[in-house]
């Protein structure tokens, strides 16, 4: 499987809440960084812990994916039924068709008002 099919297959099989078969798109030993949370997910069970155990009442949609060579960009939106609507943008490493790093931002539309001062040269979402 090439590295962008690998990430967008891990997305669906997320979104269906196969754990078995998202264990089978990720390296032993992945790692996995939020910055914006300043949190590291290492190994491929804290992954999977992480996200199974994650409160229900989300979807993913996947916006885009763009791959080049080994490293896979991927932009989802997860609306959750009590908690709002997240954005993810993710940068993973896929090598012998496992995803063996990333680096995902996670936030909220909105999140982060526009200040004053620029007001005069932006257009809101």
């Amino acid at each position: 499987m090439d590295p962008a099919k690998t990430v967008e297959t891990l997305w669906k099989r997320i979104q269906a809440r196969d754990w078995a078969g998202v264990s089978e798109l990720l390296a032993a030993d992945i790692v996995v960084e939020w910055p914006v949370s300043s949190e590291r997910l290492v190994g491929r069970e804290s992954f999977l812990r992480v996200n199974s155990e994650y409160p229900e009442g989300w979807s993913i949609r996947v916006l885009r994916i763009v791959a080049d060579g080994d490293q896979v960009v991927s932009e989802v939106e997860v609306p959750h039924e009590e908690m709002g609507v997240f954005r993810a943008a993710s940068f993973w490493t896929v090598r012998g068709g496992l995803i063996t790093a990333g680096r995902e931002y996670w936030t909220e539309p909105g999140s982060d008002p526009s200040p004053a001062w620029r007001h005069r040269y932006v257009q809101p979402l």
